[in-house]
């Protein structure tokens, strides 16, 4: 899926805004009814994020039953990003870099070392973030609660054989996808530290999010 769309709203009549710095993790509240723009500030960043049902965190975003209910492996403009109860979490209603990975994950010190190198166990990464915004907000959220996520900005093609690449990213600066709530949600983000694969240029940078209420 590639369907670029622009966003008729405009950032002047936003209600927050928060830039999150390059490799940091954050917890939010995005209500129903809301939108939320994710912004790619320099480019080829991947924003980690998984969403819970804000009044049940045992109901949260399910990317094996997105991508089956959407019949494709990538987000974009109309996907509905589905819980594992089959309800709608979001919709994406903008997208101006045309398409978002379901399949990479989050790094982790276990694939860090099994990716790279040994040496590479101990590097900061996006199941830490998970775990440390977890951590620090006490929502009841625990590392039980962590599952596969959406990686937006993130280029993962998959080979003839079934395999996965981490190559360069589709994304440039300020490209930006936007959802609409559909119910209160948590929003759990990484903001990729990840050093070792071109998804990000070897070079973490900052994102943004933009929220507006309802018209």
């Amino acid at each position: 899926m590639n369907t670029l769309k622009e966003s008729p709203l405009d950032v002047a009549t936003a209600v927050a805004r928060h830039r999150l710095p390059a490799g940091e993790p954050w917890l939010a509240e995005v209500k129903r009814g809301q939108t939320v723009r994710i912004v790619d500030l320099e480019g080829n960043q991947a924003a980690d994020i998984l969403f819970y049902n804000r009044h049940d965190p045992a109901e949260h975003y399910d990317a094996a039953g997105t991508m089956l209910a959407e019949g494709g492996i990538y987000l974009s403009t109309g996907s509905v990003l589905r819980s594992n109860a089959g309800n709608p979490l979001l919709t994406i209603v903008a997208d101006t870099c045309g398409r978002h990975d379901t399949l990479g994950g989050a790094c982790a010190a276990e694939s860090n070392t099994v990716r790279y190198a040994l040496q590479k166990k101990f590097m900061h990464s996006c199941r830490d973030n998970y775990l440390l915004a977890m951590a620090n907000a006490d929502v009841g959220l625990t590392k039980r609660d962590l599952v596969p996520n959406v990686n937006f900005f993130m280029n993962v093609p998959v080979t003839p054989e079934g395999g996965l690449e981490f190559a360069d990213g589709v994304s440039g600066p300020g490209k930006y996808v936007e959802l609409h709530a559909e119910m209160d949600v948590w929003m759990l983000v990484s903001n990729c530290p990840q050093l070792n694969n071109p998804c990000n240029a070897y070079n973490p940078t900052p994102v943004e999010f933009v929220f507006w209420d309802p018209a």
